[in-house]
């Protein structure tokens, strides 16, 4: 099982041999290739051979672009997922909007509550504010407590002045970590043979990936976390780190403990195994180890 986030944030050339990825610097490092799930290029500074992508694809290893700010820009996603993927993309646009809707209630709900145990292990006395919404919420989320949990959760974790919309470090820090989470959920989207344009509740005509906004809202909370306790007044590379390294951490999932990359693809797959069958029992959500 691949488990490897392999971050390149110096000059070096990247090619592929026997199995392997290389990564040629001062000196050469080898990475087999089974072993990688993840290959973040965070410089501009590399270059990387069409073999190596070639077999990077061929892995389904998802591959991470940074541009020169070394924020994540693009990634490499390979056209076919699964060889089972043209009858996925028709099931996937046939879904009826009642399971659909079903779905998302159960993430939403999901959601507010990891929240809510987030303000609890901080002592937040909002947390009895963020019960309340989730014990208000209807079907399809049709008065929009997700939202006003947000405003909630926000305000008492960074301060009643933050603002998702201000351009702070806080929200670097939030944004690049976000990115990370939906990123490998593009990855198991696409592995799963479904298309990530088509999303439950999220339809921007100009969002590439609304069912991985959908699917990720729960795992949102992995990052808030990790930022609200390492809090710092800047946000460079060692805090980069912190929160790629969160696909590592550990959650217990389905009884067992999991890396958090291994839990999204559990997951990921439980959300479409209740899409299919039509029942939202089927879906497995983490839970924060001790």
């Amino acid at each position: 099982m691949s488990w490897r986030v392999v971050v390149i944030s110096s000059n070096s050339k990247l090619d592929y041999q026997m199995g392997f990825l290389v990564v040629r610097k001062e000196d050469i490092t080898k990475i087999h290739l089974s072993e990688i799930n993840t290959v973040i290029i965070e410089s501009t500074a590399v270059s990387l051979t069409t073999a190596l992508i070639s077999e990077l694809t061929k892995h389904k290893i998802k591959v991470i672009f940074c541009d020169e700010k070394r924020n994540p820009s693009s990634e490499l996603i390979a056209y076919y997922g699964s060889h089972d993927t043209s009858k996925k993309i028709r099931n996937q646009i046939s879904w009826d909007t009642d399971i659909k809707t079903s779905v998302w209630t159960e993430i939403v709900t999901e959601k507010i509550r990891k929240q809510m145990e987030l303000l609890a292990d901080m002592q937040k006395p909002e947390e009895i504010m963020l019960k309340q919404y989730i014990e208000e919420l209807e079907f399809g989320d049709m008065t929009n407590r997700e939202g006003h949990a947000a405003k909630v959760y926000f305000n008492a974790l960074f301060g009643k002045d933050f603002s998702r919309s201000n351009d702070n470090i806080l929200n670097s820090a939030l944004n690049y970590g976000y990115s990370i989470i939906l990123s490998s959920f593009t990855r198991e989207i696409t592995i799963n043979g479904y298309m990530t344009q088509l999303g439950l509740f999220h339809d921007n005509m100009f969002n590439p990936f609304n069912l991985a906004s959908d699917l990720m809202e729960p795992f949102r909370i992995l990052v808030d976390r990790k930022v609200v306790k390492n809090h710092s007044s800047c946000f460079e590379h060692e805090e980069k780190m912190q929160l790629v390294n969160i696909l590592n951490e550990t959650v217990t999932i389905n009884g067992k403990s999991e890396h958090v990359i291994n839990a999204i693809k559990i997951y990921t797959k439980s959300i479409f195994d209740a899409l299919e069958e039509k029942d939202v029992s089927l879906i497995r959500f983490y839970n924060n180890e001790l």
